[in-house]
């Protein structure tokens, strides 16, 4: 092997070297998160898991957030394919809320202490917040997700309430989802429940929503909607303008 070729091959097995050791301090967070809970644990801690040195963990995450940032996004990318294979073949929207829905609660089994310590972060403001300007691209592509689960599903709602939609879904799947990390039941039983019964009562709403009776309540939805989100600059995310 010639000493080109050698360059070569280090300058490729640097980043895949890089890449796991990078991989390696997540997972020893994320194990570390689950057993002493997110605010106990210490950076220390993590790189002790991990088997770095301190000054590696904090190179290549400067904090415990950032973790929980490259936890977020690992899981939007693991959770994205199947998801869209999911909306791809479904074709009613029960089916494709459903999907969504479940697959999030699946993935995030392993993790539901975790996710139990964050959800105290719900001020926009802080950066792990759902609602927050640094996970703005994970919320926007997760309502993208409602968005095609209604694009041709024959919900018939006024112009002023529609673009509101996919947002409202997101927000209630984010309901079930605080209700579910908090939910002691025997296999978080009384979620399931709630997710079939609430899911149940979402679709008829909307399959009602339609009727010329129901006008006046839908100008004082989308007023409300208005009050609450356009009239702050934002929508029902915390991100841009909704186009009513």
């Amino acid at each position: 092997m010639n000493v080109s070729t050698t360059k070569s091959a280090l300058k490729k097995a640097a980043p895949k070297k890089s890449e796991e050791t990078r991989t390696r301090i997540l997972e020893a967070a994320l194990a570390v998160f689950r057993e002493r809970g997110f605010d106990s644990a210490t950076m220390r801690e993590i790189a002790a898991r991990a088997e770095v040195a301190v000054g590696a963990a904090y190179y290549y995450f400067d904090s415990k957030d950032a973790i929980v940032m490259a936890f977020y996004e690992r899981a939007q990318e693991e959770i994205g394919p199947s998801t869209e294979a999911m909306l791809a073949k479904s074709k009613t929207l029960e089916t494709r809320l459903r999907g969504i829905i479940a697959h999030k609660l699946e993935y995030f089994g392993p993790n539901r202490r975790l996710l139990g310590a964050l959800s105290a972060h719900v001020d926009p403001h802080h950066p792990l917040s759902p609602f927050s300007e640094q996970t703005a691209s994970i919320r926007e592509q997760d309502i993208g997700y409602f968005e095609r689960a209604v694009a041709d599903s024959g919900v018939k709602l006024p112009r002023r309430l529609k673009p509101y939609l996919p947002r409202l879904l997101w927000m209630y799947q984010m309901g079930l989802i605080l209700f579910w990390v908090y939910d002691g039941s025997p296999e978080q039983r009384r979620t399931k429940a709630l997710f079939d019964k609430s899911l149940q009562m979402v679709l008829l709403t909307l399959r009602f929503a339609g009727l010329p009776v129901l006008l006046p309540i839908h100008r004082l939805a989308a007023d409300l909607l208005d009050a609450v989100y356009l009239d702050a600059g934002l929508d029902s995310a915390g991100g841009e303008k909704v186009k009513a």
